[in-house]
C-alpha cells in the first residue's frame, strides 16, 4: 500500500521548578508538511516527511528498522522491528489487530459519542530487555486502544513510555536521568478503499518530560493534525529494494518514537 497526506505540527516548552513553570517558550509558528508512506508488509516499510525545509525518512526491511535525516547519519532501532506508529494511526487495519492480538480488555468508554472497549498491551520484560542499552533502560511500555463497539474500528490510541538514561560515571553513575513520552491519537474520517477501512483524518497530541537527579525538569509538548489525501493498495513494482536501510546504518543507537 501507499498513502500520501498533509501533516501541521506545533510546539511548545516548559521549564519546570519545583512545583512552578518558570518558562514557557512556543517554538514559533505553527509548521505544515506532508508525508508519503510506502508499505510491502507491517515489518516492510519506508516512510518520509518533509516538514519546514527539512526532510526525515525512516524504514523497515524486517530486519533492521532505521531513521535518517539531512542532519545526522542513519540509526538503526534496538530488538524487534515494529510498525510505524503512523501506520498503527488507522492506516493498516492488520497492523493494528497484530499488535492488540495478546491484549487484554481492561472495561469500557464513551469516546465522541462512540461507546468503546478498551485493550491494553504492556510490553514484556524480555522486549524491553531487547530494546535497552547500555546507556538506556526502557523502564516500561504500554499502549491503550479504543475500539468502537459498533463498527470494530479503532477510535483512540494512547501510549505510555518511560527511559532511564545512565549519567554519570563512578560515584554519579547513579544519577539517572528519565525521559517519559505520553501520546494520544484521536483517529477519524474513516473511508473505504477497496473494502478496507481506512483513516483519512487524526490528531495527536504528544508530551516528552525530563526529570532526574541533576537536571532542569523538562517538558515538551507536541501537537499534529494529520490529513491523507490518497491511499490505495496493490502497488505493482515495489520490491523489497525499495526498503533496503542506507549504507551508513548504525546497529547500535535505537529509535524508539517513530
Amino acid at each position: 500500500m501507499y498513502a500520501v497526506g498533509k501533516v501541521r505540527m506545533c510546539a511548545s516548552e516548559f521549564h519546570l521548578g519545583d512545583q512552578t513553570v518558570t518558562t514557557v517558550a512556543t517554538q514559533g509558528r505553527a509548521e505544515v508538511g506532508g508525508f508519503v508512506l510506502w508499505q510491502k508488509t507491517p515489518e516492510v516499510w519506508f516512510f518520509e516527511l518533509i516538514m519546514a525545509g527539512h526532510k526525515m525518512s525512516a524504514g523497515s526491511d524486517s530486519k533492521v528498522a532505521w531513521r535518517q535525516s539531512a542532519a545526522e547519519q542513519s540509526h538503526a532501532s534496538r530488538g524487534p522491528p515494529r510498525p510505524l506508529r503512523r501506520s498503527l494511526q488507522g492506516l493498516d487495519p492488520r497492523s493494528i489487530a497484530n499488535l492488540f492480538s495478546d491484549a487484554v480488555c481492561i472495561g469500557e468508554k464513551i469516546l465522541n459519542n462512540e461507546e468503546c472497549f478498551i485493550l491494553k498491551l504492556e510490553a514484556g520484560a524480555s522486549t524491553l530487555r531487547a530494546r535497552s542499552a547500555p546507556a538506556f533502560d526502557i523502564i516500561h511500555h504500554t499502549v491503550w486502544g479504543y475500539f468502537s463497539q459498533r463498527t470494530g474500528l479503532l477510535i483512540q490510541l494512547e501510549d505510555s513510555h518511560l527511559l532511564r538514561m545512565k549519567s554519570g560515571k563512578g560515584h554519579r553513575r547513579s544519577e539517572n536521568i528519565f525521559w517519559e513520552t505520553s501520546m494520544e491519537s484521536v483517529i477519524s474520517d474513516y473511508r473505504c478503499i477497496d473494502g478496507i477501512n481506512i483513516a483519512h483524518g487524526g490528531h495527536t497530541n504528544v508530551t516528552l518530560f525530563r526529570y532526574g537527579e541533576g537536571s532542569v525538569n523538562h517538558k515538551r509538548k507536541l501537537e499534529e493534525t494529520s490529513t491523507v489525501e490518497e491511499a490505495d493498495f496493490n502497488v505493482h513494482g515495489l520490491t523489497t529494494d525499495y526498503f533496503l536501510p542506507p549504507a551508513d546504518h548504525k546497529k547500535d543507537v535505537d529509535d524508539q518514537n517513530k
